[in-house]
């Protein structure tokens, strides 16, 4: 499964993804080039130091070299010692530069990749939601591109850093005394095959790590959503057990991790020490056979332990910073997993839309033709054909699971039909283009979903460009503004998130101010007035008559009211028009819609 949110142990790690990342970095090319110019330098200077040291001890200290500046003086010591400290604050500065530069390129391309996978999930198709935990989408769109981040400051840059800094330091050592560079480095491949068992391990607890962060994101979105009913039926114990059992499956990667760490780095500290005693041993048998050259090799060896300090400091991190780089192109691909979705609605292009600007209006017939539509293998709208005239209202009544909320998803392309033609206007709705479609249609359900600022923002989508009295003129057009001002702060009131501060007719109260700000040609009602208090209904009841005025409407009717007002009523069952006829016809016909009826109100007039 492409969306799926599991880790597989497989080798992530190619050459084409590694491109893929580049290419989304390479707006940001100087600050790669930058920092690759920077490992350079940092690598060619590791060694100065040790030279330095070494130059010290021979000519300062055997030959007495004077001062370079002032000559005759005995300043030599003290000039070192400044041109050390200076390579020392360079190299800090550069190292500073390097760290800040490689950060601000993983912050660009997360920045960057964040806004290209909300853009993509705004635009998948509703079915895409329908089978994926909003947990794992959330996981793509925050911790996974935040992995990413690390492929450039913690990953690919700093190994190449890393790996220049050993072979510039290795080719000094072989330069000074190739025999003795071979005797100090000869634990260098068991060094190196103990750093790949490492990585090894520690990546498979990464990927164990991963995915369990990955089920805990799930399993907290979904049961915070679901609190109410958790607490409602007491289940909060066995939902503890749960969480605790996939906490358990956490901590227990971490600390296979943490095991492989506490293991790994006493490793590289033992060969560092053997190394330096390798080379103590050269030293002591050097100088009992050659009494003459003490002094020179108290250089040479000084100089080759700094060099050996310089050698395993980058291989002791640099297993690590191979699997975070792993990590990082495991989450890259699941990031461009999301990218390369391409179940999206699809916009006709300009030369085929029938309809491209906002300010043309629909007159608003609604036309199926033969539809069929499909969740997966059932049908659920089956061989459906319509016509509502422009103006007119449609109630749409049948048992759940007759298709009827599928019916209204399909007008606005939240859903694509597989067969059939569905036209607006006499036109298909796939050759209109998909904004203006949309923006033509009001759609207002049963449970009405809020996000989190004011009612003001509610009502208007954060849309900057609709002015409050607009607003306050829509409101005050279905006369629902002074309902509307009695709430704490009015239009600026805050509502929480998923709208939990406002009562269920408070919030439909927002949706009808909504539908009736954007002037929609087609309104689309899940009618949801009979679970409020009388007088709320009362008032929504007469907003909604005020809504539907000249404008073509559905409704999944549930009330008795409203089916009889209706111009027309579609039964449905099972996704089929069983009848369609007003309900004075329907009932005179005592078929299907009349017992429906009757079995519902009780009534047989």
């Amino acid at each position: 499964d492409p969306m799926s949110n599991k880790t597989s142990s497989k080798k992530i790690f190619n050459i084409v993804l590694l491109k893929r990342v580049l290419q989304v970095a390479s707006p940001f090319k100087h600050k790669i080039y930058l920092s690759l110019f920077l490992s350079v330098v940092l690598a060619v200077m590791a060694p100065i130091r040790p030279w330095l040291i070494q130059y010290t001890i021979h000519s300062g200290i055997i030959n007495h070299q004077k001062s370079f500046l002032l000559q005759g003086t005995g300043m030599f010591l003290v000039e070192i010692t400044i041109i050390q400290i200076l390579l020392l604050l360079v190299d800090t500065m550069l190292r500073f530069i390097f760290t800040v530069t490689t950060a601000s390129v993983g912050q660009l391309v997360v920045k960057t990749l964040r806004i290209k996978t909300f853009s993509k999930i705004l635009s998948l198709n509703l079915s895409q939601f329908d089978k994926t935990p909003i947990g794992t989408l959330t996981t793509r769109t925050v911790n996974d591109i935040e992995s990413v981040n690390d492929i450039f400051s913690d990953g690919l840059i700093p190994i190449i850093a890393d790996c220049l800094a050993i072979v510039s330091v290795i080719s000094y050592m072989c330069y000074i005394d190739w025999k003795l560079a071979l005797i100090c480095l000869s634990p260098f491949p068991v060094m190196i095959f103990a750093t790949y068992l490492f990585k090894e391990l520690v990546n498979k607890s990464f990927i164990q790590v991963r995915n369990s962060i990955a089920k805990l994101n799930g399993f907290v979105q979904e049961h915070l959503s679901g609190m109410a009913i958790i607490q409602a039926f007491s289940a909060e114990e066995r939902e503890k057990e749960k969480f605790q059992k996939i906490n358990k499956e956490h901590k227990d990667a971490n600390i296979k991790a943490i095991f492989a760490y506490s293991v790994f780095f006493p490793l590289v500290e033992l060969f560092s020490a053997f190394s330096i005693g390798l080379l103590v041993w050269w030293a002591s048998t050097e100088a009992n056979n050659n009494l003459d050259s003490n002094i020179i090799i108290v250089g040479k060896v000084t100089s080759f332990i700094l060099c050996l300090n310089l050698h395993f400091r980058p291989l002791r991190i640099i297993a690590d910073k191979f699997n975070v780089l792993q990590m990082g192109m495991i989450a890259s691909e699941r990031v461009f997993t999301v990218l390369d979705n391409n179940d999206f609605m699809l916009n006709p292009s300009n030369q085929h839309t029938e309809i491209l600007k906002a300010d043309q209006s629909f007159k608003g017939k609604i036309e199926f033709k033969s539809v069929d539509f499909s969740y997966g293998n059932s049908l659920v709208i089956n061989n459906l054909s319509f016509t509502l005239e422009a103006g007119k209202t449609l109630a749409i009544v049948g048992q759940t699971g007759s298709g009827k909320s599928t019916l209204v998803s399909l007008i606005n392309r939240l859903y694509q039909h597989q067969e059939g033609h569905i036209l607006i206007d006499d036109i298909e709705i796939e050759k209109i283009d998909l904004h203006n479609l949309r923006q033509q249609i009001a759609v207002v359900l049963q449970d009405v979903f809020l996000f989190s600022g004011t009612i003001m923002e509610n009502i208007t989508l954060r849309d900057p460009l609709i002015e409050k009295d607009k607003v306050i003129d829509a409101a005050k057009r279905i006369g629902l503004h002074e309902y509307i001002i009695k709430l704490p702060g009015g239009y600026e009131f805050e509502v929480k998130e998923r709208g939990s501060s406002l009562s269920s007719g408070q919030r439909q109260m927002i949706s009808f101010v909504r539908a009736i700000l954007f002037n929609p040609s087609i309104l689309i009602l899940d009618e949801a007035t009979s679970s409020v208090d009388t007088e709320t209904e009362q008032l929504l009841q007469s907003a909604l008559e005020k809504l539907v005025v000249g404008r073509t409407t559905l409704i999944i009717a549930h009330r008795l009211s409203t089916i009889k007002k209706a111009d027309e009523i579609l039964y449905l069952k099972d996704g089929k028009s069983v009848e369609l006829g007003t309900h004075i016809e329907l009932m005179a016909k005592k078929q299907a819609y009349y017992h429906l009826f009757v079995k519902q109100f009780g009534e047989t007039i």
